[in-house]
C-alpha cells in the first residue's frame, strides 16, 4: 500500500462528512441504537461497533487504520501514552509464575513495570545484552512467555537482530514485543521481520508538534482484539478523539519531516565528529557504529536522535555547556519540531558523577526542523563557553 495513500486517503470516507478534507473530531462519549438487537450486538462484541468512546470511536478508527497500514500490521490500538501501550501489551501476555526476557536498560516505564509491578504478581524478568542472539538463547526458561525488545534503544542505540530473535521466539512459542519509537514505521518494519507486537510512542515523530501524548500498539487481529477486550478496556487507557485528530494531522507531514530531520542530523553529526570537545559520537548510521551493518540491514533510516560523549573533566563543564545553549532546548522526549538536548548526568545525583565513566559524559541530542547551520552555531557557542574551541 502506497504511503501517500495511507496518510492522505486511507479510512477517510469524506462523502460521509460533507466532503471535508480534514476528518471531523467525533467528540462524543456515547452512541445511540435504534433497536434492542443492535444494542445487544454491541454489548456482545464492542470491538466491532461504536458503543462508548472508551472503546472505539470514529476519529480514533481513522488513525488506527492508518497506523496499522504503516506498520504492515493487521490491526492497531492507540493509547493515551506510550507507557500505557507497553503496560497493556506485556500484561496481556503474562500470568503469575511467568518469566520475561528483556533487553538491558529499556525505556524507564517498561523497566519499572518489570522491576516494581510485575514481581508483585509472581512475574520475573531477566535482562540481557540484546546485541547478541546467544544471550536470548541462554536466558530463555521453560516459563518464558515474552521477549521484550527496544531496537534501537534511546541512548547508545543498541540494536537487536529482530529476525533472529523472532525466529528463536517462535520456535519456543514466546511472544515478541518491540519498541520501534526510534525509527517509526517508515524506517523500520518489525512485523515484517517476524515480531508479534510492535510499539511506538505516537508522542514523538507521529505527532511531530510536541502537543499531544500517545502510544501505538500494532499486531494481528487476534492479538489486538485480545488486548482490547481486557487490558485496553479495563484500564481505560484509550486515546481521546481530539488527540487522535492531532496525530492524523501529524501523519500528513511525517515523510517530509523525517526526510528533513535525517538530512539535518547528518550535518550536525559531521560537525560533532570533528569537534575537539567531543570524544565520541554514537549514531546507528555512522560507519563507526559497532552494529552499522545490522542497522543498514533492518533500518532504512535513522531519524534525528544521536548521542555524543563530551571530553570534559568535571560535571560543571557539562552543566555550563547545556545551560549556555540558546536554541536547542533542554528537555526529555524527541520527534517534535524543536531540537532538544538531555545530559545523562541529569538523571543522577551530582555526588555520583564520575568523569572517568563514559556514560556519565553522554549528551543525547535530537535534531528538529530548524536549519542545521542554526543548530551548529548554537552548539559551537556552547563549546566555546567551556573552552572547547575549534582549531
Amino acid at each position: 500500500m502506497d504511503i501517500s495513500y495511507i496518510i492522505n486517503e486511507l479510512a477517510e470516507d469524506r462523502e460521509h462528512y460533507f466532503n471535508a478534507v480534514a476528518p471531523p473530531i467525533m467528540q462524543s462519549s456515547n452512541f445511540i441504537f435504534k433497536t434492542v438487537d443492535e444494542m445487544r450486538s454491541a454489548f456482545e462484541d464492542e470491538y466491532s461497533t461504536y458503543l462508548y468512546s472508551r472503546g472505539l470511536n470514529p476519529t480514533v478508527d481513522i488513525l488506527r487504520k492508518k497506523l496499522a497500514a504503516l506498520d504492515k500490521a493487521e490491526d492497531c490500538l492507540v493509547f493515551n501514552s506510550g507507557a500505557a501501550a507497553i503496560f497493556a501489551s506485556v500484561l496481556a501476555n503474562v500470568k503469575s509464575g511467568d518469566h520475561i526476557v528483556s533487553v538491558a536498560n529499556p525505556y524507564t516505564w517498561a523497566q519499572k513495570l518489570f522491576n516494581d509491578i510485575l514481581p508483585r504478581f509472581g512475574v520475573t524478568t531477566s535482562y540481557v545484552d540484546g546485541r547478541y542472539i546467544e544471550n536470548f538463547e541462554r536466558a530463555i526458561l521453560p516459563n518464558t512467555r515474552v521477549i521484550y525488545l527496544e531496537s534501537p534503544n534511546s541512548w547508545d542505540y543498541a540494536i537487536q537482530d529482530l529476525r533472529a530473535v523472532s525466529e528463536l521466539a517462535k520456535a519456543e512459542n514466546i511472544i515478541t514485543i518491540c519498541d520501534n519509537s526510534y525509527c517509526t514505521p517508515l524506517y523500520q518494519q518489525p512485523i515484517s521481520l517476524g515480531i508479534d507486537i510492535v510499539l511506538q510512542s505516537g508522542t514523538k515523530y507521529i505527532g511531530g508538534h510536541s502537543d499531544t501524548i500517545a502510544g501505538v500498539l500494532s499486531g494481528s487481529h487476534e492479538m489486538t482484539r485480545k488486548i482490547f477486550q481486557s487490558e485496553y478496556m479495563n484500564i481505560g487507557s484509550g486515546i481521546q478523539p481530539f488527540n487522535a485528530w492531532l496525530l492524523i494531522r501529524g501523519l500528513r507531514t511525517l515523510p517530509a519531516r523525517l526526510e528533513r530531520i535525517a538530512r539535518s542530523t547528518n550535518e550536525v553529526l559531521a560537525f560533532l565528529k570533528q569537534h575537539p570537545g567531543v570524544e565520541e559520537v554514537i549514531f546507528p548510521f555512522d560507519e563507526n557504529f559497532p552494529q552499522y551493518e545490522l542497522a543498514r540491514q533492518q533500518m532504512s533510516g535513522a531519524c534525528g536522535l544521536l548521542t555524543f560523549v563530551m571530553r570534559v573533566t568535571d560535571l560543571q563543564e557539562i552543566e555550563n555547556f547545556c545551560e549556555t545553549l540558546q536554541h536547542i532546548f533542554m528537555a526529555v522526549s524527541w520527534g517534535g519540531h524543536e531540537s532538544l538536548i538531555i545530559p545523562r548526568a541529569a538523571g543522577m545525583k551530582k555526588a555520583d558523577f564520575d568523569a572517568a565513566n563514559r556514560e556519565h559524559r553522554m549528551i543525547r541530542l535530537y535534531t528538529g526542523l530548524e536549519d542545521p547551520a542554526y543548530l551548529v552555531k548554537d552548539l559551537q557557542l556552547a563549546f566555546n563557553a567551556i573552552g572547547h574551541h575549534q582549531a
